[in-house]
């Protein structure tokens, strides 16, 4: 498989932005993993444009279960597709706290993404006290559980483990944990979709920063990274892309 650096530009980039994306295709013309950045749905068709003919993927950070319809401020997965992504992510931490998204709804958004063309992202993870409590595996394995789509396939699903406590703290869990959690994903996918499990990628996300991407990216079963506010530097996130391509 072919390893994937996914970068989440949250809620940050207007137009003027999209300097740091062309400064990134400029340094990383054929890196040897995938690359993509997932910005503002109001910078999608625009990044998408200024990435075509690279090796830039371009993605959406959220789409709504529904294709159409009297939904007023939200954004079909089909929309993200017209306008350029190949990408989006569903069920990222900040989605699930700050709008009280479910794993059923997580789910639900993940195969419309697949019914319109897009590759899900699918985001799971434990809060510090879920940790501390000793429930890590636990939670994880219902999250992932009742949160991937049905039809999914090593081509069509990206898993993104994110601890919910070292997203943007700058605090990162022992790469022993991250171990131990990537290879329980990868057990736990293959009872849920068979062999495809082993093609499916599986992203670690958490304060990931070139200073320690490339320690990460040497656990077995991390495939890449779905990284933060390191993403939204060229020359932050191309050190990540190159550790990744190591």
């Amino acid at each position: 498989m072919k390893k994937l650096a996914a970068g989440n530009w949250k809620m940050n980039g207007t137009g003027a932005s999209l300097s740091e994306v062309t400064a990134l295709i400029k340094a990383h013309p054929a890196p040897a993993c995938e690359m993509l950045l997932c910005p503002p749905a109001t910078l999608v068709a625009q990044m998408a444009s200024a990435a075509r003919g690279s090796a830039l993927l371009v993605g959406g950070q959220d789409c709504h279960p529904k294709a159409s319809g009297a939904h007023t401020g939200d954004i079909a997965a089909a929309m993200l597709k017209d306008a350029g992504a190949a990408f989006v992510i569903v069920g990222h931490s900040e989605r699930r706290t700050d709008h009280g998204e479910t794993d059923a709804l997580v789910k639900a958004k993940a195969e419309a993404a697949l019914a319109a063309g897009l590759i899900a992202i699918v985001c799971i993870g434990e809060t510090e006290g879920q940790r501390d409590a000793g429930e890590t595996l636990a939670v994880n394995g219902r999250q992932l559980d009742g949160s991937i789509p049905t039809g999914a396939t090593a081509a069509n699903l990206v898993i993104a483990y994110e601890p919910v406590w070292a997203i943007g703290t700058g605090r990162t869990p022992t790469l022993a944990e991250i171990a131990e959690v990537h290879a329980f994903l990868r057990t736990r996918l293959r009872s849920l979709i068979g062999a495809e499990a082993d093609g499916v990628r599986l992203l670690y996300g958490g304060s990931v920063k070139p200073s320690n991407a490339a320690e990460i990216f040497a656990v077995p079963h991390v495939d890449g990274a779905l990284v933060g506010g390191a993403s939204l530097t060229a020359a932050d996130f191309g050190a990540i892309v190159a550790a990744l391509s190591a």
